[in-house]
């Protein structure tokens, strides 16, 4: 068997003008993942990665620690859903800038119904490719894994809508717990799944190994 690494991003910077950023954390996050990985004597046979800046500087930042200099693919298809595009589909009124507990819930309220009905077909996000199309673009890298790498250890850096629609797709999960999934994703964890030619099977789930400790604990991030 192969086996298929999914890390979501390190810390963005959320509230942001531009949320596609890591922060001098999320830099540090990716970077210590990579420090890890080294440790252990892992390697990888080939890396892919969304086309977010996000997901560039976090495959850096891991690339930095491991020591290690692979080309990665960039797949379209891994790349995230946008919040602010599903959320203004059911809250067409600007939001406040979310900068305090209550508003940072209600953010995040929203984009739990905004997705659910983005899944149930009943909004069309602007901008945004029906949540079908999404799947595809999620699977069809799943696919390429498969058919390309058997037997070896694959990197996949990408967001938590990919990574979530990835669990979901291969554990037959129904919206609800796929958007649960979602919002428990954490900067720089890691996912494992254990792959053949003919399928995909779950092996870890939102893994902070490199963050293990009582110095690492402030490290720690949702978004």
């Amino acid at each position: 068997m192969g086996t298929l690494y999914l890390v979501r991003h390190g810390q963005a910077s959320f509230g942001a003008d531009d949320y596609d950023q890591l922060s001098d954390l999320g830099r540090r996050q990716a970077e210590r993942l990579g420090q890890y990985w080294a440790s252990r004597g892992l390697r990888f046979d080939a890396v892919i990665t969304g086309s977010l800046r996000r997901h560039a500087q976090t495959w850096e930042g891991i690339a930095s620690g491991a020591g290690m200099d692979h080309a990665p693919l960039i797949w379209p298809g891994l790349d995230e859903y946008d919040s602010h595009a599903v959320i203004e589909t059911i809250h067409p009124h600007p939001l406040v800038k979310p900068d305090t507990p209550e508003l940072y819930r209600q953010h995040f309220r929203l984009l739990r119904d905004g997705l659910a009905q983005w899944m149930a077909g009943t909004v069309s996000p602007r901008g945004m490719p029906s949540y079908t199309d999404f799947v595809h673009g999620v699977t069809g890298a799943l696919d390429h894994v498969r058919s390309h790498h058997h037997g070896q250890n694959v990197l996949i850096v990408s967001s938590g809508g990919p990574i979530s629609t990835a669990m979901g797709h291969v554990l037959g999960l129904s919206p609800d717990a796929t958007i649960d999934l979602n919002m428990r994703i954490r900067n720089s964890a890691v996912t494992q799944f254990q792959f053949t030619p003919k399928r995909h099977a779950l092996l870890t789930y939102n893994t902070l190994p490199h963050l293990d400790g009582p110095d690492y604990d402030s490290w720690i991030t949702y978004a």
